[in-house]
């Protein structure tokens, strides 16, 4: 299928309805998708533009985290967003766009994923997915962009992976059993996320009790690693922000914003 036949395939699953049909490409090959709607925002791009690739070759998470992207293989897709709020608006923004990959793989495939807080779409201890969000500022400080990338694992079989991921990364067809059509979940992927957009402001409430049903991080043993500190505690909830809320084993209890927490046994963490 061409680049061409495949953006076709896309936007024939898209609804009439959906505003931003003129504004979005599928590459054959980029270095991260996010990298290229920064870019494009910066010169300009309208809200709504998405950057689609078969594969990435410096796909990246939180941390400066690899994420693998083979060709062929899964959809990783960027949205460009602009919306018109302070910064402290969008703490909530991963919890949000977590809750709109999950509506579009069900939407999909009749299978919900979890989320592991704050950024990784999982099923049963294994991870299918990955979320990075990056604000662009102005010099004034004002929000300039928000940009949502999204890589989801679709075609792999176990044996697919690289030896160091293997037992801890899956994929749609292993989940469900069945052929995914790329092309069918981009599109789901595009009109959640515009839904998420008109909803991001006004329909926090609801995104977050969303998230903190699909969330399997609530109520677990948790890790909380900064640099080579390592603090144990209980994940309680997600708060207002899109915080994890933890009681720690010397009695405390504080919303976590920063670090990386780590689910007890989950992708092989401790």
């Amino acid at each position: 299928m061409t680049l061409t036949e495949r953006e076709a395939a896309v936007a024939a699953h898209l609804s009439q309805s959906y505003p931003w049909k003129d504004r979005f490409c599928w590459l054959s090959q980029t270095g991260s998708t996010n990298d290229v709607l920064k870019q494009l925002a910066r010169e300009g791009a309208a809200e709504g533009t998405v950057v689609i690739a078969d594969q990435q070759i410096n796909g990246h998470g939180r941390l400066g985290r690899s994420f693998y992207s083979p060709p062929g293989s899964g959809v990783y897709l960027s949205v460009l967003l602009r919306p018109k709020c302070a910064p402290p608006d969008l703490l909530h923004a991963t919890c949000a766009v977590g809750v709109a990959m999950c509506d579009a793989v069900e939407r999909v495939t009749g299978f919900r994923p979890s989320v592991k807080w704050t950024n990784d779409l999982v099923v049963e201890k294994r991870k299918l997915g990955g979320i990075l969000t990056e604000l662009g500022l102005t010099v004034s400080g004002d929000i300039s962009y928000l940009i949502a990338g999204i890589g989801l694992n679709c075609l792999q079989k176990a044996e697919d992976f690289p030896p160091e991921i293997r037992s801890m990364a899956t994929s749609l067809e292993m989940v469900t059993g069945a052929t995914i059509q790329r092309e069918a979940l981009a599109a789901s992927m595009m009109e959640s996320l515009f839904e998420m957009s008109r909803n991001l402001l006004t329909g926090k409430g609801a995104m977050l009790e969303q998230y903190r049903r699909d969330c399997v991080t609530i109520g677990k043993e948790i890790s909380l690693v900064r640099g080579q500190e390592i603090t144990r505690g209980t994940a309680l909830d997600v708060d207002e922000n899109g915080a994890l809320v933890v009681a720690f084993s010397d009695g405390t209890v504080r919303a976590v914003n920063s670090g990386e927490v780590s689910v007890r046994g989950m992708y092989g963490y401790v």
